[in-house]
């Protein structure tokens, strides 16, 4: 039987995942301390070790690394409720085997556990790197994904395509890979497609030659060469031309290309990672994207969600914002608990990029420093719209609501409590609803939600509503 270690200072963590693995046949030993894995590793070393990073007497992931520099066999998980790209890469750093960020599926936990025992610790170990700054933000469990796909990729120059909708930082996680990565001393180099003339796109890209075409008084040095040892982005492929796609298939199959008018080889030592809004696949299918180079980027895809996809993540990425506009010598500005809430239920069509210019808006517009539901409404219009009406059997309950509230209270309608009532009487059925599509799970109603689990249980505590034990 194989043997796990569980290190977690949650007794209610500690139980959960213990049985869940004693289910799956394991044999399963528990430490709540740093000082309590030493002496359980001193005696007999787990199959896999599965670890917190914040414990009462030091960091999990600093542990871990030592623990791999004696152990280098013993497959590590890491489990951490820090969950930023920072964590994932510490994660890859000290060479652990899988980054779950809490909360997580048991099933998913069990998955990382038979894998880690049939290969063994896998994940590569890159270079430490030096307080990187880090420019991707959200805990969501969507962009937990993104994180641990990163993580991953740091170590290699495997193709990166990264797919999304517009705004949603396809560049940032582009910039992300190369400045963590090994080739961050060299260059990064962008490019977008949709803003080169097509008939300039493959001079642009591999350079020319003087006199190679009317206009060419000098040699001019194409991407390629600008990015040489570092990473070349290929922003919007899908708007790249067909007659460059054939030429940029031969230099990602050959590692080699020519400048235009040139005769001399040159060696492509570049990483690229693309990017694109479209759907590819259904470009290939029309005949506008060649399909062996799609399968040539799409190596490690990269999908980033919509922000209307990671609701929770719209506060934090709002007060960041508001942060940076205070940096550079904008008014400081705090968001009231209503006012996050109108944001979150906005659908922001724009995505990230939307909602940053919303914030360096209202530090310059806003008349008071705490900003509220009422200054988010009157710029974004109602909650949850973006120029599509909403479900007609729902605006009619909430104007009989409206109507009900007003009747009851004629006062509620002008004292600024009417959106926090409303919100609140919607709050119940939607949570209760979750609760039993979900038959009761506190976790999968929380990631349905976009709600972290702890907040879930002070809202069900608040509100009342009972609801069954995890399992």
């Amino acid at each position: 039987m194989t043997r796990i270690l569980v290190v977690d200072d949650d007794a209610a963590i500690r139980t959960v995942v213990a049985q869940a693995l004693r289910r799956a046949g394991h044999d399963v030993q528990t430490a709540e301390t740093l000082a309590q894995v030493d002496r359980m590793l001193a005696t007999r070393v787990p199959d896999v070790l599965i670890t917190d990073v914040i414990l009462p007497d030091g960091d999990g992931i600093a542990r871990a690394k030592e623990i791999g520099e004696r152990l280098p066999q013993l497959p590590i998980i890491i489990l951490s409720a820090q969950n930023t790209l920072t964590t994932a890469v510490r994660a890859a750093e000290v060479g652990a085997y899988e980054y779950l960020p809490k909360p997580f599926d048991l099933d998913d936990l069990t998955r990382a556990v038979t894998g880690a025992l049939a290969r063994g610790a896998v994940m590569p170990q890159p270079e430490a790197s030096e307080d990187p700054a880090l420019p991707l933000i959200g805990r969501s469990p969507a962009m937990q994904d993104v994180y641990r796909i990163i993580a991953r990729v740091l170590s290699n120059d495997l193709t990166v395509l990264i797919s999304g909708e517009s705004g949603t930082g396809k560049e940032l996680v582009a910039r992300a890979i190369h400045d963590l990565g090994a080739r961050r001393a060299a260059p990064f180099v962008a490019i977008n497609m949709a803003a080169i003339p097509r008939e300039l796109i493959e001079a642009e890209l591999f350079g020319h030659e003087r006199g190679a075409f009317t206009g060419a008084a000098v040699r001019n040095a194409g991407r390629f060469e600008q990015a040489a040892g570092g990473t070349l982005f290929l922003d919007e492929i899908g708007d790249m031309p067909m007659e460059a796609q054939t030429r940029l298939l031969r230099v990602l199959q050959s590692g080699e290309f020519t400048t235009v008018g040139g005769a001399r080889t040159m060696r492509a030592d570049v990483r690229v990672v693309a990017a694109t809004n479209r759907d590819l696949t259904q470009q290939v299918a029309s005949g506008q994207f060649r399909e062996d180079l799609f399968y040539r980027l799409n190596v490690v895809p990269i999908a980033l969600p919509a922000l209307r996809e990671r609701r929770q993540d719209i506060p934090l990425l709002a007060r960041h914002f508001l942060e940076m506009a205070a940096a550079q010598g904008l008014p400081r500005r705090q968001l009231s608990d209503a006012a996050q809430a109108s944001l979150t239920a906005h659908d922001w069509p724009g995505n990230v990029r939307e909602l940053e210019n919303l914030m360096r808006r209202l530090a310059v517009l806003a008349r008071d420093e705490l900003i509220d539901a009422a200054t988010i409404r009157d710029l974004l219009g109602a909650p949850g719209t973006s120029g599509e009406t909403s479900d007609p059997g729902i605006a009619e309950a909430v104007r009989h609501l409206v109507e009900r509230i007003a009747r009851e209270r004629p006062g509620a309608l002008d004292d600024g409590t009417l959106y926090d009532r409303v919100i609140g009487e919607v709050e119940r059925p939607l949570i209760e609803a979750m609760l039993a599509r979900h038959a009761g799970n506190q976790l999968r109603a929380a990631r349905a939600l976009g709600l972290n689990r702890n907040t879930l249980r002070k809202r069900l505590d608040t509100l009342g509503i009972s609801a069954r034990a995890e399992e």
